[in-house]
């Protein structure tokens, strides 16, 4: 995800402070036996769930071991996170199968966002995230934090297993949606089948789902039988929990903690926002070496820690006013918050928006659980109106045409820019006032035979009362006009 910069992301940052000495690494493995010391190990002794067979687990055992490149980096960006998961997995007593799960949702990815907007490591969708506390909101989504998301995935699939007794069956509702496993099981029931995972019909989704599981296990409990090798992974915890006292910009933090900002996102994947607001997010992640070298940097830092903050508006107002109030132009204020022409900002929406030097209040808590933007049309209604475009018709041309923003006409219609050209005969949109007669969405042609019919109107007027005798007689007459008029001038609108 690309972040803005804060408004004084140019100034030099101060010198960083060297990290001490981190704590050796055998204090973290005292018995020092081999197996305690692999990871991969670990997780092996830990397998407790049934061993599935057949084609399919064939089928993705082939699938992941004729990509090994894909398998080497997938098992790589898992070590970040799989010492953590396998701690929570044993504190509950569940199986260390489940560890790999990520594999399948997500290749361990926590920036991971599917078609459905399932989202993060674990790919909570949106209304089950906020069923398990994961909160989605301006500045963070929590379906992509490290700590609270694998918390919930696994309460889920305790949950899950609780109900079906079995965790094929419960893996096929995390998969599928536990209301569809239930129904599947039941309609076997009346027709007198079994009721396992294999024999209950399913999406190919969901049919494929345990199977790739398997072969994941498969292929980490005998990788060279693949022809497969593992990164090593030591048995230790690969990042840190760090208190977050004070607002602080994404890019800052990551400078502080000397990472590059990609590995500072790969752990703190969860903000919206290039900053990180302490009363939302109180603790970061960060590699175990360099979560020392973080905490002596903040309390060294001199200057403000946070270029950006949160402000809402009292009233509905257009984004230039808004923008006048915190300070920025209207383009900028539009770019970091994704607000569309012609739209207004609601009353009680959160922007994001320059921290002035003299700001010390940091964002309250309400503000950072519950922040949301809310758009609404301008005063003035709009509507979208569709029309074929002619021989030599450009985005500037169209723009004077209707009195509009070149830049707004080509962003409507996913034009190279306010100098691009238009094709004969394709579509054009433009959105105009509700109030503008359609007829000048016909062309210049159409507007001057608009203007002549008025200037006729005018002059029936005049006439008095022989313009109302004439109107029945002319209805007939202008609908045939209109019927008759080419395709090609008509306006679509939608």
């Amino acid at each position: 995800m690309a972040l803005p910069a804060g408004p004084g992301a140019e100034a030099t940052l101060p010198a960083l402070v060297p990290a001490s000495p981190p704590v050796p690494r055998s204090q973290l493995d005292p018995d020092g036996d081999g197996e305690r010391s692999d990871l991969w190990a670990r997780v092996r002794a830990g397998y407790a769930m049934p061993d599935l067979d057949g084609e399919l687990v064939t089928k993705w055992e082939q699938w992941y071991s004729s990509r090994p490149d894909y398998v080497q980096r997938m098992t790589e960006r898992g070590g970040r996170y799989l010492f953590h998961i396998v701690e929570e997995i044993e504190r509950r007593g569940m199986p260390s199968d489940l560890a790999l799960l990520p594999f399948i949702e997500s290749a361990f990815n926590p920036q991971a966002v599917s078609s459905a907007r399932a989202s993060g490591m674990w790919q909570f969708m949106p209304a089950t995230g906020r069923d398990f506390e994961l909160r989605q909101n301006l500045f963070r989504d929590d379906r992509r934090n490290i700590l609270a998301s694998t918390q919930a995935a696994l309460d889920y699939l305790q949950r899950l297993h609780a109900r079906f007794g079995d965790w094929h069956l419960a893996l096929a509702a995390y998969n599928w949606g536990q209301g569809n496993v239930q129904r599947a099981i039941e309609r076997n029931q009346r027709a007198g089948l079994g009721t396992a995972y294999t024999d209950l019909r399913m999406p190919d989704e969901t049919r494929n789902y345990v199977p790739k599981l398997q072969a994941v296990k498969n292929l980490v409990a005998r990788p060279s039988a693949y022809g497969l090798v593992l990164p090593p992974l030591e048995n230790h915890p690969f990042f840190l929990s760090v208190p977050v006292e004070r607002d602080i910009d994404v890019a800052l933090a990551a400078r502080l903690a000397g990472l590059p900002l990609e590995d500072f996102q790969q752990l703190n994947p969860q903000m919206n926002k290039p900053v990180i607001l302490a009363a939302g997010t109180p603790m970061l992640l960060l590699p175990y070496d360099n979560a020392n070298l973080f905490l002596r940097n903040v309390e060294a830092h001199r200057g403000p820690l946070a270029s950006w903050t949160a402000w809402v508006a009292q009233r509905n107002i257009r984004p230039a006013e808004a923008a006048r109030i915190v300070g920025m132009s209207e383009d900028r204020l539009r770019e970091v918050n994704r607000i569309p022409p012609r739209m207004m900002i609601k009353s009680g929406s959160t922007l994001l928006v320059p921290r002035s030097a003299t700001a010390e209040q940091d964002v309250a808590s309400h503000i950072a659980d519950h922040a949301a933007l809310a758009l609404a049309p301008e005063a003035r209604p709009v509507r979208r109106v569709v029309f074929k475009a002619r021989k030599g018709d450009t985005v500037a041309s169209v723009a004077r045409r209707y009195k509009l923003s070149p830049v707004q006409v080509a962003q409507w219609n996913d034009a190279a820019g306010p100098k691009a050209s238009f094709r004969p005969g394709q579509n054009v949109t433009v959105m105009l006032p509700a109030a503008q007669r359609t007829a000048s969405a016909r062309g210049p042609r159409a507007v001057a035979k608009a203007g002549t019919s008025a200037n006729r109107a005018a002059g029936k007027a005049r006439a008095g009362q022989k313009q109302v005798a004439a109107k029945p007689a002319a209805r007939p007459q202008a609908r045939a006009e209109r019927n008759a008029k080419p395709a090609a001038q008509r306006v679509a609108r939608n």
